[in-house]
């Protein structure tokens, strides 16, 4: 590891920010309203709540890669994918599975794919890094789309969640009443304060550096190939963690969850929510979803809601014309960046 002192850093890179506490106050509120749905909701909101915390989780991954180290990546469905197929694949026919072992299978595969992936694809810059991306997500794809793997293109169903067992004591079972959401919302706080306190280490401000100016960083002798490789595999195992959880939500999983789709969807959620803030990942994986529900409403748009794509394709690009800093622009002072 290079000895450089944090002071060389270029100036770019941020310091710890002031005002932590206020900044991450609506945060706190935030995960204190999730806490609290599951008592007065049921149904179709707990299920949708469930699938935005997920989906929020997804793009907190990609934020830490593009928002944060400077990496646009149009791939990571793929990531997102072997999470999923894992979780579907090593869970028995005929009972639950260990949870001690299943959750690091599906994001340990994630990472060794991101591993062999990052290794080529870092090496190249700009608009060839985003293709190779795409390419290795999209071989993933044909791999479970064109083989018996994974049931095909009809996918493969899961019977059971996972359960955490201590001898013969079951001390988690994710089937028992609202013990999955809890679970769900767990990971996504341990996700976002795992990557709050990442980007306030020296690990987070060397990618800080990486971002602003490469170059300065390897003039002030940081190697910055093991940075970007670091954070590229955390990257893809936060969005294995994702597809896990959104297995275990669904029951079932197929191919389209690693296409070129899903990956332009979770970038369009961080760029709706602003490039370079946890907390925009977490409004844009929010707003995105919302938009989407609205518009698909038949009760709402009538038949014109097959036409969903067209609606929320427009309201983004207005979002973007108007917010350029996403909307995290809305909840921030003015000057304050």
């Amino acid at each position: 590891m290079n000895t450089t002192t944090l002071s060389s850093l270029p100036a770019t890179a941020p310091a710890p920010a002031r005002g932590l506490s206020l900044k991450a106050l609506p945060v706190l509120l935030g995960f204190l309203v999730l806490a609290l749905l599951p008592l007065g909701l049921t149904g179709f909101y707990v299920e949708l709540t469930m699938k935005i915390m997920i989906l929020a989780l997804f793009a907190l991954s990609l934020e830490l890669l593009v928002g944060q180290t400077g990496l646009v990546a149009f791939g990571h469905a793929g990531f997102f994918g072997i999470g999923a197929y894992v979780a579907a694949l090593l869970t028995p026919q005929s009972g639950p599975a260990s949870l001690w072992w299943l959750l690091p299978a599906a994001m340990g595969a994630a990472g060794l794919y991101a591993l062999a992936v990052g290794a080529l694809s870092l090496r190249t810059k700009g608009v060839y890094f985003i293709m190779i991306t795409l390419a290795f997500a999209q071989m993933a794809y044909f791999v479970f789309h064109d083989t018996p793997v994974g049931g095909g293109s009809d996918g493969i169903y899961l019977y059971f969640k996972p359960e955490v067992l201590l001898g013969e004591v079951r001390l988690l079972d994710l089937d028992a009443g609202p013990t999955f959401y809890y679970f769900v919302l767990g990971c996504l706080v341990a996700t976002f304060t795992l990557l709050a306190l990442l980007l306030r280490s020296r690990f987070g401000r060397a990618l800080a550096g990486i971002k602003a100016n490469e170059q300065r960083m390897r003039a002030a002798g940081f190697a910055t190939y093991p940075y970007k490789l670091g954070a590229f595999v955390l990257s893809a195992m936060l969005a294995g963690l994702a597809g896990f959880l959104y297995a275990l939500k669904d029951g079932f999983v197929n191919p389209e969850i690693l296409s070129w789709h899903q990956s332009g969807a979770v970038l369009l959620m961080i760029i709706l929510g602003g490039l370079g803030h946890l907390r925009g990942a977490l409004l844009g994986a929010l707003a995105f979803t919302l938009l989407q529900e609205l518009y698909q409403s038949e009760a709402i748009f009538g038949t014109f809601a097959k036409h969903w794509q067209l609606s929320l394709g427009l309201t983004i690009i207005a979002f973007v014309a108007l917010l350029p800093h996403g909307l995290i622009g809305l909840l921030q002072r003015k000057g304050d960046k």
